[in-house]
C-alpha cells in the first residue's frame, strides 16, 4: 500500500487554512477577553464583578482561551492528496489519520462553484441539507458522488487541478 505520507507520489496536493479576515478578527477578539481579565483581576489584583471567579479558574480560562483556543486554530488546516488508489484528506488536528475516498467508490465527480453558508452553515467540517463537506476558504471544490448515494464536497483554490488530477489517477489506474 501507499505511504500516504509521501506527497511526491501524488497527482496533486493541496494544504489550505483559513484566511478570512473576519474570522480571525472575531478569533482575536475572543481570545482577548481571557488575557484582559488575567491582567486586571491576576496581576493588577482588582476584583471582577460582584462575585468574581478564583484566580486559578481565571487562569484555566485564559490557557484555554487566550492560548489554546487562538493556537489550535492557527493550526488548523485542511490537507487533500490525489493518489493513485483514491482521494486522502486530512483535517489537522481534527483527524488523526487521513480520510481515504477510494476511487471504486466514488460513482460521479465534479467541480464546482457552491455557497459554504447556506449549504453547508460555513466552514471547517460540515454536515448540510446536500452532504458533508471539508472547507476552509472560499467557495470552489469538488463535489463527490459516492456509489452510497451519499455526497461529499472538498474545498479546494486549486478546484480545476483538483479535478483534472482526479482524472489522471483513474485513468492510470484502468491503463
Amino acid at each position: 500500500m501507499n505511504n500516504i505520507y509521501k506527497y511526491s507520489e501524488a497527482y496533486f496536493t493541496e494544504e489550505q487554512r483559513f484566511k478570512q479576515i473576519w474570522l480571525w478578527a472575531i478569533v482575536i477578539l475572543a481570545s482577548a477577553l481571557p488575557w484582559i481579565g488575567l491582567f486586571i483581576q491576576v496581576i493588577l489584583g482588582y476584583q471582577i464583578g460582584d462575585n468574581p471567579a478564583p484566580d486559578m479558574l481565571i487562569i484555566v480560562f485564559w490557557i484555554l482561551f487566550g492560548i489554546g483556543f487562538p493556537l489550535m486554530f492557527y493550526s488548523t488546516r485542511l490537507i487533500t492528496m490525489v493518489k493513485e488508489d483514491g482521494i486522502y484528506l486530512r483535517y489537522i488536528p481534527f483527524h488523526f489519520k487521513y480520510k481515504f475516498y477510494h476511487f471504486d467508490e466514488i460513482e460521479k465527480f465534479e467541480a464546482r462553484k457552491y455557497r459554504p453558508i447556506f449549504e453547508y452553515g460555513g466552514w471547517g467540517i460540515r454536515y448540510g441539507f446536500k452532504g458533508m463537506a471539508y472547507n476552509v476558504y472560499g467557495n470552489m471544490g469538488i463535489q463527490l458522488i459516492l456509489k452510497n448515494k451519499k455526497k461529499v464536497l472538498i474545498g479546494s483554490q486549486k478546484p480545476e487541478q483538483f479535478y483534472e488530477a482526479i482524472v489522471k489517477a483513474i485513468n492510470q489506474k484502468n491503463q
